[in-house]
């Protein structure tokens, strides 16, 4: 048996999943709010509640916001900042009496839909998180791509590529840069672009709404966001070349990116540019949506 956590700002998740993958319990419980302890508390109540009811022990994987420092081993760039630099691994195995293993949630979200969702049996995969921020996590062969700085696949911090004099030089982006992507395809990154067209704000659903009914300043700005995309991916294209990008998060929801952003990313693929050669990466919604990261997080352990 597998059991993953995925460890949210407001609730904590755990799974629990057979061999095949499939879901024998989950439980969730509310987050406790800038408490590192009771959050660790509550991350080990989960597991021995789930292991007494199935009368069964499993292995232990966790989805984190922010990833392990490799010099530490601590939590990093978590935006729920009281996790950062605890050693979260070590405390989990201590209170469990076990091995432990964390990645990043977009990491855990790309390795389920690597393993048994939306692009299972791709040799390489790149899972992208679109929602309040951004996030990416790569899988090749079916086991997670790290890197040595645990940082394999943040996408969002790398500026919007071929900017255009509109663009230029970007949004100021919290991690104290300008022009990053996350700041072009976030949510807030869309309704800061819609607002600049509509002179009023709206989230990024009802722009969505707002398109499909023909408003014009919704139109204008979702067709912004989808080039802007093409350009984003189109980088990762050029440089990891996976066979399928897998989109998550709130922002994946808009179905039109499936058939627009890979209409438009052409042209800025480089294998495109030589005799109009197709690009033949695929980019494809999830299967398992919000509970990939829950899923993944289990995955951990092959």
């Amino acid at each position: 048996m597998r059991i993953g956590i995925d460890l949210g700002g407001t609730k904590i998740e755990a799974i629990a999943l057979d061999q095949q993958g499939e879901i024998l319990a989950r439980q969730r419980v509310a987050t406790p709010a800038g408490d590192y302890t009771a959050t660790l508390r509550a991350m080990t109540e989960l597991v021995l509640s789930l292991e007494k009811m199935l009368g069964q022990n499993g292995s232990l994987g966790v989805a984190t916001p922010g990833a392990i420092a490799p010099d530490t081993n601590r939590l990093k760039n978590a935006n729920s900042v009281c996790l950062n630099g605890r050693p979260l691994q070590a405390d989990l195995q201590t209170a469990l009496q076990r091995p432990v293993r964390l990645a990043n949630d977009a990491d855990c979200f790309a390795l389920s839909e690597a393993t048994d969702g939306a692009a299972a049996g791709a040799a390489v995969v790149f899972g992208v998180i679109i929602g309040t921020g951004t996030g990416g996590g790569i899988v090749i062969n079916g086991q997670l791509l790290r890197g040595a700085n645990a940082i394999a696949g943040e996408w969002g911090h790398n500026p919007l590529p071929w900017l255009t004099a509109e663009e230029w030089p970007g949004p100021e982006c919290y991690c104290g840069k300008r022009g990053c992507i996350e700041t072009f395809l976030s949510g807030p990154g869309l309704t800061r672009d819609y607002v600049a067209e509509a002179s009023e704000s709206q989230k990024a659903v009802q722009i969505v709404a707002l398109a499909e009914a023909g408003n014009a300043a919704a139109v204008a700005s979702l067709q912004r966001y989808e080039q802007r995309m093409a350009r984003a991916l189109a980088a990762v294209i050029n440089l990891l070349d996976p066979e399928v990008i897998v989109l998550g998060g709130g922002l994946s929801n808009i179905a039109r990116l499936y058939q627009t952003v890979p209409a438009l990313w052409g042209e800025f693929v480089f294998s495109a540019g030589a005799g109009n050669a197709p690009v033949r990466t695929r980019l494809v919604p999830p299967k398992h949506g919000d509970s990939s990261g829950v899923r993944g997080a289990a995955w951990l352990w092959e």
